[in-house]
């Protein structure tokens, strides 16, 4: 009973099963040293304003320093038997230093506390992932560029569309990666205020500095609210929404990457570092680190459905119903994490068949819509160029010839502005190559789309 932070109101010990489904040190154990940190920051403030005294600052302050060290070191393990971080590090600083480690927690909530923490622990977290998304940015980069003039059939709804570049289909997610990291940024400066000195939930009547600790801690501020300062979670929503589209983008991305490994496709080959094989089958190369990729992303979705169905009827201030965000923001930082370390080796070490891209570009009349622009350059509204086209290929169809195959004869049936030069009109390098509008797929556009992205990574 007595190793409680609030012990002395109660007269029997909390019941052990109840006491293990209260205890929170197995998740946020992972904070000991944002929780030192901050601890120190305080000690420092309560120490400047006249609070404690400067002996007894300078001695917590030592003792949390000791009590880092250790933990860093191994030489001090958490006690998986305290309630939660907090509990344990104030309990080892007492240990320590005796009484004069009681006075830490003056004019200091462990609601103020643990939202610090968790503000200091996902800005950290933040950081990485950022790292992680630019770097693998960068891998996308460098495989556009070396395959910028690559043709491959572009498709919608599934269907062969139009011939573009494989640099270009892989600049697009650049940009929704771009997006990401943009997203978690702005979750970042809209978190990176400080709770500390909101305490329980209305204030102190110690006369804290509150900026000194924002300061010292690295925060543009402090939160102007004590009540919204120690319940609000939205930060652990905003970022969790943000990883959650970072999935959704990885687990697009997987799904290409899974059809172009298939034999139908055979655009592509993973390297066998990111292959499995079957435990039956001897021939099989399966990409299970895509479709891991594609599978997790539905469990980031869900930590964010629980983050928002924690919040949605908690009335103000904290509840203990707010501890179930630390498990569910942790794993969606875990998840994500895993998912782009693994990523970005594998789209770097895959193989790349043009040859095939090519051969896949060259079925489906892909480039009807360039034969139609053909024929609007010689003075065709387009609407009489697309039908004039779509009779063409319903044509070629039924004779089974493409649009390259045809005849002179067979075009001028449809139209007398067909002439000669038609062919270079439809040929994919060509018409790839003169799509020069801006975000086109021309190796020009794709160019400029590197250089970009690459100009945005520096920033």
């Amino acid at each position: 009973m007595s190793d409680k932070l609030w012990a002395g109101r109660f007269s029997r010990a909390l019941d052990a099963q109840a006491n293990d489904y209260n205890a929170s040190i197995r998740f946020d154990k992972r904070m000991y040293a944002e929780d030192i940190t901050g601890s120190m920051a305080h000690a420092a403030m309560l120490s400047a304003t006249g609070i404690i005294s400067k002996e007894d600052g300078e001695t917590i302050i030592g003792a949390l320093e000791g009590i880092l060290a250790d933990v860093n070191s191994g030489k001090l393990e958490i006690d998986l038997g305290a309630e939660d971080i907090h509990s344990f590090v104030e309990q080892e600083l007492v240990r320590r230093i005796g009484d004069t480690g009681k006075r830490l927690h003056t004019a200091r909530s462990r609601n103020d506390q643990v939202a610090l923490d968790l503000r200091l622990y996902l800005r950290n977290q933040t950081d990485e992932i950022i790292a992680l998304l630019k770097k693998l940015i960068q891998v996308i980069c460098d495989k556009a560029e070396a395959y910028s003039a690559a043709i491959m059939p572009g498709y919608t709804h599934m269907q062969r569309a139009q011939p573009i570049s494989f640099g270009h289909h892989l600049m697009s997610y650049c940009f929704m990666l771009l997006r990401d990291i943009g997203r978690l940024q702005d979750a970042r400066a809209r978190m990176n205020v400080s709770p500390l000195g909101c305490g329980a939930l209305a204030g102190t009547t110690f006369p804290i500095d509150r900026e000194m600790t924002a300061q010292s801690l690295g925060f543009d501020g402090s939160c102007l609210n004590s009540l919204d300062g120690v319940s609000d979670r939205d930060f652990c929503v905003e970022l969790a929404s943000a990883l959650s589209l970072v999935m959704a983008h990885l687990s697009r991305f997987s799904e290409e990457i899974i059809l172009w490994c298939s034999w139908e496709f055979k655009f592509i080959e993973l390297d066998d570092a990111f292959s499995t094989g079957s435990s039956i089958m001897p021939q099989k190369k399966n990409p299970d680190i895509a479709e891991l990729t594609r599978g997790k992303a539905g469990r980031v979705y869900g930590d964010l459905i629980s983050l928002l169905t924690m919040l949605k009827g908690i009335p103000l201030a904290y509840n203990k119903d707010m501890q179930e965000d630390k498990e569910a923001i942790f794993d969606c930082f875990d998840t994500a994490k895993m998912a782009l370390t693994v990523f970005a080796p594998m789209l770097e070490t895959m193989r790349v068949n043009t040859d095939r891209m090519r051969k896949a570009a060259l079925e489906g009349f892909i480039n009807a819509t360039d034969c139609a622009d053909y024929l609007c350059a010689k003075g065709l509204p387009f609407r009489s160029a697309y039908k004039i086209v779509g009779e063409l290929v319903a044509y070629l169809i039924r004779t089974s010839k493409t649009l390259e195959s045809a005849s002179l004869s067979e075009y001028k049936q449809f139209s007398d502005l067909f002439d000669e030069d038609v062919y270079q009109a439809i040929n994919l390098e060509r018409c790839v190559e003169k799509r020069q509008s801006l975000g086109g797929t021309s190796p020009v556009q794709v160019a400029k789309q590197i250089a970009f992205v690459r100009e945005q990574l520096q920033k």
